[in-house]
């Protein structure tokens, strides 16, 4: 279209130009600039916060080499033949031959932490002060105490320490529960022994599963060697997290760290301060998680829960009437969704708290009640023996069936000994069961819903199957259960 005016021209652009509304260069000046007011400013928060956060060193006492031998018989030459002293002798009052020299402190390790009362309680993780002699905490004012350590506990990979002093500045804390992905932190601690080093980010992730009984907050905060056992700061100056774990192929910080939750640390931290221990249940189960084939096998719908693998003889969840094979979907109401969680709840249960839970079996819910009981500190779960040489006289089944499984019958005796109550050792795995990872040695103790009873009845079950549909296996090996999930296919040919 042409225009004979000029002023005309300019009018009709002018006027598409505000039907059409900002340009592109506007628009991105705009976003760049509300941006830019949005970005948090740390400076004050850091002025609050950082007073609380304390350096820990620790040391150790090391023995110098010393004693019969080596300079000592040097000196002892010196002296007869010449009678004078040895040159670069020790002075006197130092050790003398055949004496153990007097050991000296030796710097073993620099973290961080923070204080958590006015009365001098200090938080911190557990492997900064693994191992020391002497744990020294120093504030940003440059006073120095000598703290005592309450407890720590490895676990959850927190301690708790006490210096002799009131009137200290503190940090409050905020609710884990709370903290969503993608809000703002801050971390202070010590990298390096760089005293108050501020990094900041944001929240990655929260539950990510790297211990059995912490559900770690994720963060991009640069977290560097020193800087464990330091806080994780949100915007209201509340602590949320302790600074523990990074990931890295290098010893430095890649981009992902991990922080203990707040509400998680003062659970441990509340019995350290009261016994000095940290006092867990246990149901004395081993657990897998349910995988979405498992599920669809099973018939329970989704993947959640926490497969049962083994039991412990005499344990508690023996008692309960727990099998392997179980899965358990509730404990003490709760539901569990991932196999991770039911380590938490129990932990957090006191020993001797009778339970109700809820297991998946034979494709149906059923209820049991649990007693629980004190988890030991190195407590190791009963071997038992499967060692019996199995009776020649059942001749298994020459070919292969469906399922790549050639079985044969268990004798009394070694149902017995492997307190079971019926079942079928694997001779031969070929094809779809060879694939799953089943062994000769095995024992096979369900087919679906289906309890294994012989050989004849169990080659009968695999024969029904449909091979559309995806069969779950109860395998047995040594004391563990484990439910495989196998396609029948065609007979293999040996």
């Amino acid at each position: 279209m042409m225009f004979r005016s000029p002023a005309l021209a300019r009018a009709v652009v002018m006027a598409a130009m505000m039907l059409l509304g900002p340009t592109v260069a506007e628009v991105s000046h705009a976003q760049a600039a509300a941006s830019t007011y949005n970005l948090p400013d740390f400076t004050d928060l850091v002025e609050k916060a950082s007073p609380a956060v304390v350096n820990i060193r620790t040391t150790e006492l090391v023995r110098q080499r010393g004693g019969p031998g080596g300079d000592d018989d040097m000196a002892e030459f010196f002296r007869r033949f010449f009678g004078v002293p040895m040159p670069g002798a020790p002075a006197p009052g130092a050790p003398r031959r055949g004496q153990q020299p007097q050991p000296e402190e030796q710097s073993r390790g620099v973290g961080s932490g923070f204080i958590i009362s006015q009365d001098g309680y200090v938080m911190t993780n557990a492997h900064v002060v693994a191992d020391a002699e002497t744990i020294y905490v120093t504030l940003p004012d440059k006073r120095e105490f000598k703290a005592k350590l309450i407890g720590s506990d490895k676990r959850t990979d927190v301690a708790l320490l006490k210096v002799e002093a009131t009137g200290l500045p503190r940090l409050p804390l905020g609710d884990s529960n709370k903290v969503r992905a993608g809000e703002w932190v801050l971390a202070i601690g010590s990298p390096f022994g760089l005293d108050n080093s501020v990094t900041a980010g944001i929240v990655s992730a929260k539950g990510r599963d790297t211990g059995d009984y912490l559900p770690f907050i994720q963060t991009d905060v640069a977290v560097n060697p020193g800087n464990s056992g330091g806080p994780l700061i949100n915007l209201r100056g509340e602590v949320i997290g302790i600074n523990s774990q990074i990931y890295s192929r290098s010893g430095g910080y890649m981009g992902i760290s991990f922080a203990i939750p707040i509400d998680e640390a003062m659970r441990v931290t509340e019995q350290l301060k009261a016994t000095g221990r940290v006092t867990r249940g246990r149901i004395a189960v081993a657990i897998g998680d349910v995988t979405k084939e498992v599920a669809d096998s099973l018939g329970l719908g989704r993947a959640r829960g926490a497969l049962v693998g083994s039991v412990e003889p005499g344990g508690p969840a023996e008692k309960a009437g727990i099998e392997p094979g179980d899965i358990i979907l509730k404990f003490n109401g709760r539901d569990i969704e991932r196999a991770s969680d039911l380590p938490r709840m129990v932990g957090e249960t006191k020993p001797g708290t009778r339970v109700p839970l809820q297991l998946w079996r034979k494709g149906a819910t059923r209820d049991v009640t649990i007693t629980v009981t004190e988890l030991e500190p190195d407590g190791k779960t009963k071997a038992r023996g499967n060692a019996t040489p199995k009776d020649d006289s059942t001749a298994p089944a020459s070919k292969p069936n469906a399922l790549g499984l050639v079985v044969s019958d268990l004798p009394d005796a070694r149902l017995k000994e492997l307190k079971l109550k019926s079942g079928v050792e694997v001779e031969v795995a070929d094809g779809p069961a060879l694939r799953a990872g089943i062994r000769p040695g095995d024992i096979i103790l369900r087919l679906g819903d289906t309890d294994v009873t012989n050989a004849r009845q169990f080659n009968e079950l695999v024969r029904g199957l449909d091979k559309s549909r995806i069969a779950a296996v109860f395998v047995r090996r040594g004391d563990a259960t484990q439910v495989l999930t196998l396609r029948p296919g065609a007979t293999s040919s040996r």
